[in-house]
């Protein structure tokens, strides 16, 4: 076998780089394991930290649990990390773990079939093909921008760009700039923007809920006391998880905490808006925690500016000069930035990626993602998600989540090292799904009164969120238990044979 092939011939593909597929490299690591790699569509590790570089971008979970558990980190600036810091916080990881040597990046994934006759996957990429005896999904559901589709976009004169792939050439300083959207991402955007734009048109669908974000820094003291004591980063962690986890039960539709909440977030609007009527165009109409409960302490005060214009039901087409609102009026505009969101009931991975037969994800996700508990898919061999269907929190860390599924892999891929395939059975998937439905009734995403990318469109069905509490999805998803899998014995000599007798 050539060298380059060789490169090519691993125990386990990792697609994406970013917390999932970060943590998981640095666990087999760890582990003592080499034959991995992780392939990388961008230049570096982060993910939706590498790619959300637009102005005000920061976490909105505190950063000492938005962070790995097994690589805490004492120099946090603040409790609601920025953009930049996040990043080199993962950068710092892949270095020190020694995992960077088995990333491949700029190597955008094409295609991913599975050989029957060979037991292996194959991915074909921009760099080549690649192959394994395991393929791990690290993709998430917030990687892949959703531009909207509005009559007369291709007509617009000026810039047009998502929140996701901001254009940083685009001078928006005295420009007239359009944001469509009123998402996590456009309560940081529009208070930046508005501070140098001439003008800053809000085309806001639906209002959002929005409550007061608690961001002290931390001073020099308390960052060299968490250096010399890590046990109070580990205990910080737990405080902030429990408190998260309160946060819950106002999504299981229990009034009284409802009600709470919801005086909560129209006391701070009330607080930051004495117009009525303007106030009254940011209340939300639908029950609080349907959508994303948001933390700012700008966001509001930004309408009060002479150069913002709040434009109530969004944006209904584009003209060459401007962007028209649902109330017909069109706003002459240089700048029109798409603050939409991602494709993540729908990701564009599974209509790329070939299972048993030839089948692709996609048509297996026919009613919507899903996967026994959340990590494997019926049809598709030694293939497991990390950040995939039913994962999606709307109250506590994603990386809890991530690092509890990356325990479950790590005992699967045991097996697969020792030669078996192993395929969940469609009748345990079918239980798990149906079970997870039942949990889901009741529940704010789906009774709430409001349409949100939580909810599949096709199905109604709730595909990207855990509908319970997050400890409860360590105890429900992280015990492996192979009964529940076809499991057959590899004849065939395994990638990692091969590249250790090339």
């Amino acid at each position: 076998m050539n060298q380059s092939a060789t490169e090519r011939r691993t125990g386990v593909l990792i697609i994406g780089a970013g917390f999932a597929g970060l943590g998981l490299g640095v666990k087999l690591r760890r582990q003592g394991r080499e034959d991995f790699l992780i392939l990388e569509r961008g230049h570096t590790v982060g993910g939706a930290w590498r790619d959300n570089t637009y102005p005000g971008a920061e976490c909105d979970v505190p950063s000492h649990l938005y962070s790995f558990s097994f690589s805490l980190n004492p120099n946090w600036t603040k409790m609601h990390a920025p953009q930049g810091e996040i990043l080199q916080y993962m950068e710092d990881v892949a270095k020190q773990e020694g995992v960077l040597p088995h990333a491949r990046f700029n190597t955008n994934v094409e295609e991913i079939r599975w050989d029957e006759q060979r037991k292996l996957w194959q991915a074909e990429t921009s760099q080549g093909t690649y192959e394994a005896e395991a393929l791990i999904m690290a993709v998430g559901y917030l990687s892949d921008a959703k531009l909207p589709h509005f009559e007369g976009m291709d007509s617009f004169q000026g810039a047009v760009f998502h929140s996701a792939e901001w254009e940083h050439d685009v001078d928006l300083e005295g420009k007239r700039v359009a944001v469509i959207g009123s998402g996590a991402s456009a309560i940081q955007i529009i208070p930046e923007v508005a501070k140098t734009a001439s003008k800053l048109v809000s085309l806001q669908r639906s209002a959002a809920y929005v409550t007061p974000r608690h961001d002290p820094y931390y001073t020099g003291a308390q960052k060299r006391m968490f250096a010399r004591k890590p046990e109070l980063m580990e205990q910080a962690r737990a405080d902030l998880f429990w408190a998260n986890e309160e946060r819950y039960a106002q999504r299981r539709g229990t009034e009284t905490l409802i009600e709470t909440v919801t005086q909560a977030a129209l006391s701070h609007l009330r607080a930051q808006v004495e117009d009525e009527e303007l106030r009254r165009r940011l209340t939300p109409d639908y029950t609080i925690g349907c959508k994303r409960i948001l933390k700012s302490n700008d966001y509001f005060p930004t309408f009060l500016r002479d150069n913002v214009v709040l434009a109530d039901g969004g944006a209904t087409r584009v003209t060459p000069t401007g962007i028209v609102d649902a109330g017909g009026t069109e706003h002459e505009v240089d700048v029109i930035i798409a603050a939409t969101g991602f494709e993540a009931t729908d990701i564009p991975m599974a209509s790329k990626t070939f299972g048993r037969n030839g089948i692709s994800l996609h048509d297996r996700w026919d009613r919507g993602m899903e996967a026994y508990k959340t990590t494997a898919v019926s049809g598709f061999p030694n293939l497991w998600f990390i950040k995939g269907p039913n994962t999606g929190l709307g109250h506590n860390s994603a990386i809890y989540i991530a690092e509890a599924q990356i325990d479950y892999v790590l005992e699967a891929l045991e097996q697969v090292r020792s030669g078996q395939v192993l395929e969940v059975r469609a009748a345990e998937q079918e239980t798990y799904m149906q079970e997870l439905e039942k949990l889901s009734e009741g529940t704010v995403w789906l009774s709430g009164g409001c349409a949100s990318w939580y909810v599949d469109p096709r199905s109604g069905r709730l595909t990207t969120l855990w509908p319970d509490f997050s400890f409860t999805f360590r105890e429900v998803n992280t015990p492996f238990d192979d009964t529940v899998y076809d499991i057959t014995q590899n004849s065939h000599t395994s990638p990692a044979e091969e590249l250790t007798n090339a």
